[in-house]
C-alpha cells in the first residue's frame, strides 16, 4: 500500500471519519482485490458518490494528494477534478485546447519570467488579464503574476497542467524564430519582395518548418491563413497540433517561396495545385507532395512527408497480433484470390500493401501496382499511375495490367464495380490480387462488395481474406502513469481483459511534445474466407450471419485486440475506443 494511501487513511481516523478497525479492512481490501480507495469508501457506506469529490479537494487542498494520486486512489479524471476544484475555489476552469489563446500578449512578455512562474497568458480585456496556472493555489505566485500586470485586475485560470506545459512550449519556439520573422519583414519591404526567389529568410523560414515537423514525426504540415494569423499545424501521430503562430503579413512570401519550390503558377490564387519537391532536411533525402486550395483568407497549403526509408517497413514489424500475422501470412501464399485491406483514410492501409509486397517479391514473381499516386518507389515491382486526362483510370490499367502477364496485382483502390469485376476476373483467372476499401470492418467489407451489384457466387469463389485495421497512438514510455479505471468500465471489458493488467494514463512530457503519446501501432482483425463463410457469402447470408459464423472459427475483432493493448500499457482505453469502438 502507497505512503500516500496510508496518509488518507491516517486523516480519515483523525477526522473520525473511519475507524481503525474499518481502516485495517479497507487496507486488506486494497491490497486483495483491485478496487481503488474511492470505490471501497462509496461500496462500504462511508461517503455518498457524490460526496467523495468535496473530500477529494479537501485531500487535495490540504497537500496529501496530487493530481495522478487522485486517478489513482480515486478513478476520478483529471479534468473532472480541476472543473470540480475550479468551481470549489471560485475560479474559471478552460480547457485551452479549445480556446484560441492569444500569443500576442505572451510576446509582449520575457518568457523566462512565464516559464519561471508556470504562468500562461490566456487573453485580455480592458480592466482584466485572464492567467492559467499550473498551481492555482499558490499566492506567491499570483501576486508575482500581479506585479507582471500592474495596470490590470488579474484573473486566474484553472487549467491542466500538460496542456499549460504545450502551449508555453510553443511560445518559446515563437520566441527562437523572431529574428529570423524580423529579417522576412525587411526583405519584404526591400526589393526582395519583388522576387521571392532572392528572400533567404523565408527559405531559412521554410527549412525550419520542415525541421521542426520531421523532427516531430510528423506526416502532414498545413499551412493556413486566418483573420489575423498565419497557423503552421503538424499532423503527429493522426492527430493535427499546432506548432508555428505567425503574423499574416509572412504568408504571402511563404505561400509564394513554396509554389515556387514545387513549380507551381505563382500568380493562379483561383484554382487548386498540386506539385512535389525534395529537400535534404537533417542529412537525409524527402520528398515533399505539396497540394493547395483556395479558401476565404488565402489558400489552404498542405504538404505531406514522404520518407523513403519508412516505408520499407518489415510484414512482422508492423505490430499485428500473432495470430493476426499467421493468417495474413497464410493469405499471401494463396495462389490465386483477392486479399482486401480495409480501412478509414490514415489507418496505414498502403504500408500493409507495401510491406505485403515487399515480402513475397522476388525475381521469379511479376509483381504489378496500379496507384494514385505512386507513393514510394518499389523494387522488382512495376508501379503504375491513374491519370484520369489521359483516361488512364484504375479500369483502363487494371485491363493493360492483364496483358503484361502479372503473377500479382495491387490496385490501390476498388472505386466502381467495373474496376471489381476486372479484379475478380484477373483472381479467378490465376493472379493473386492485393487491394483496399474504405469500409469499417471486415465483415462489412463482405457486404459492401456484394452492394456494389457483384454477383455473390463470384464474390464468393474469388475473396481469399479481407484484414481491417486502425492505428492507435502508443503511450509515451517516459512519461505514462499508472491508472485504475472505475469498476463499471473494468465490468464492460472483462470478457477482453488478460489475466494480468495495467492500464495507464497519457501524461506529456518533452521527449512526446507534452502530449503523453509517441509513435503509433496498429490494431488488426482479419477474416480468412473460410469453406464455409464462402458458402455463407454465395448463398448472400447477412452480415450478422457471417459474423457469428467468424466468432465461432476463432475470429478476433478490432476492438478485442484493442483492449488487450491498453491493458499491456501499450495504449490507452480512450485511445481504443475513439479508433475502433463502432
Amino acid at each position: 500500500m502507497s505512503n500516500v494511501t496510508n496518509s488518507l487513511l491516517h486523516y480519515l481516523i483523525d477526522n473520525r471519519i473511519i475507524d481503525e478497525n474499518s481502516a485495517h479492512q479497507i487496507s486488506k481490501k486494497l491490497q486483495t482485490s483491485k478496487s481503488n480507495l474511492g470505490d471501497i469508501l462509496i461500496q462500504n457506506g462511508f461517503f455518498a458518490k457524490e460526496d467523495m469529490l468535496i473530500l477529494v479537494i479537501e485531500f487535495y487542498k490540504k497537500g496529501y494528494l496530487n493530481l495522478d494520486d487522485v486517478n489513482s486512489n480515486f478513478a476520478i479524471t483529471t479534468e473532472n477534478f480541476l472543473k470540480a476544484l475550479a468551481k470549489n475555489l471560485k475560479l474559471e476552469y478552460m480547457d485551452l485546447d479549445s480556446f484560441d489563446i492569444d500569443y500576442r500578449m505572451a510576446s509582449k512578455l520575457p518568457f523566462n519570467q512565464l516559464k519561471k512562474l508556470n504562468a500562461l497568458p490566456v487573453r485580455e480585456d480592458e480592466i482584466n488579464v485572464f492567467i492559467a496556472l499550473k498551481d492555482p493555489m499558490d499566492m506567491n505566485i499570483q501576486e508575482s503574476v500581479q506585479r507582471v500586470f500592474p495596470r490590470k485586475l488579474v484573473k486566474i485560470i484553472v487549467a491542466e497542467p500538460n496542456q499549460i506545459d504545450k502551449y508555453l512550449n510553443k511560445i518559446e519556439l515563437g520566441e527562437s524564430i523572431k529574428g529570423l520573422i524580423s529579417e522576412i519583414r525587411k526583405e519584404i519591404t526591400s526589393s526582395a519582395a519583388e522576387n521571392p526567389q532572392e528572400s533567404s529568410g523565408i527559405l531559412k523560414l521554410i527549412e525550419i518548418i520542415l525541421k521542426t515537423s520531421i523532427l516531430a514525426r510528423a506526416s502532414d504540415i498545413h499551412i493556413e491563413p486566418t483573420e489575423n494569423n498565419c497557423i503552421v499545424r503538424s499532423r503527429i501521430d493522426g492527430m493535427l497540433t499546432e506548432t508555428f503562430i505567425f503574423d499574416k503579413d509572412i504568408y504571402p512570401p511563404l505561400a509564394s517561396r513554396l509554389k515556387l519550390l514545387s513549380n507551381m503558377d505563382i500568380a493562379e490564387k483561383r484554382k487548386p495545385q498540386d506539385g512535389r519537391f525534395s529537400a535534404t532536411i537533417l542529412g537525409k533525402e524527402y520528398d515533399f507532395r505539396i497540394s493547395t486550395l483556395p479558401i476565404l483568407n488565402g489558400e489552404s497549403i498542405v504538404i505531406r512527408i514522404l520518407d523513403k526509408s519508412k516505408v520499407m517497413i518489415k510484414l512482422e514489424e508492423l505490430g499485428m497480433h500473432e495470430n493476426n500475422f499467421k493468417k495474413f501470412q497464410k493469405a499471401m501464399r494463396a495462389p490465386y484470390g483477392i486479399i482486401f485491406v480495409t480501412g478509414p483514410t490514415g489507418s496505414g492501409k498502403t504500408t500493409t500493401l507495401y510491406a505485403a509486397l515487399n515480402a513475397i517479391k522476388s525475381v521469379q514473381t511479376k509483381i504489378i501496382t496500379v496507384e494514385d499516386p505512386v507513393e514510394y518507389q518499389l523494387n522488382l515491382t512495376q508501379q503504375t499511375q491513374v491519370n484520369e486526362k489521359a483516361n488512364l483510370t484504375f479500369a483502363a490499367a487494371l485491363r493493360s495490367i492483364l496483358r503484361q502477364d502479372p503473377d500479382i496485382i495491387m490496385i490501390g483502390e476498388v472505386r466502381d464495380q467495373e474496376t471489381l469485376r476486372i479484379a475478380i476476373q484477373a483472381a479467378l483467372t490465376g493472379h493473386l490480387v492485393f487491394s483496399t476499401r474504405h469500409t469499417n470492418d471486415a465483415v462489412s467489407a463482405v457486404t459492401r462488395v456484394m452492394d456494389m451489384g457483384i454477383e455473390p457466387y463470384l464474390i464468393s469463389g474469388s475473396l481469399v481474406a479481407i484484414e481491417a485495421q486502425r492505428l492507435v497512438r502508443k503511450l509515451c514510455p517516459h512519461c505514462k502513469s499508472k491508472i485504475t479505471l472505475p469498476i463499471n468500465v473494468i465490468e464492460s471489458i472483462e470478457k477482453h481483459l488478460p489475466e494480468n493488467y495495467q492500464f495507464y494514463k497519457n501524461v506529456g512530457c518533452e521527449k512526446c511534445s507534452q502530449t503523453g503519446y509517441l509513435g503509433r501501432e496498429m490494431l488488426s482483425e482479419i477474416l480468412p474466407i473460410s469453406e464455409s463463410i464462402s458458402s455463407m457469402i454465395a448463398q448472400g447470408s447477412s452480415k450478422k450471419d457471417i459474423l457469428t459464423q467468424a466468432i465461432n472459427e476463432g475470429f478476433v475483432d478490432m476492438y478485442h485486440d484493442g483492449v488487450i493493448r491498453a491493458a499491456n500499457g501499450i495504449t490507452t482505453l480512450d485511445e481504443v475506443i475513439r479508433v475502433a469502438k463502432s
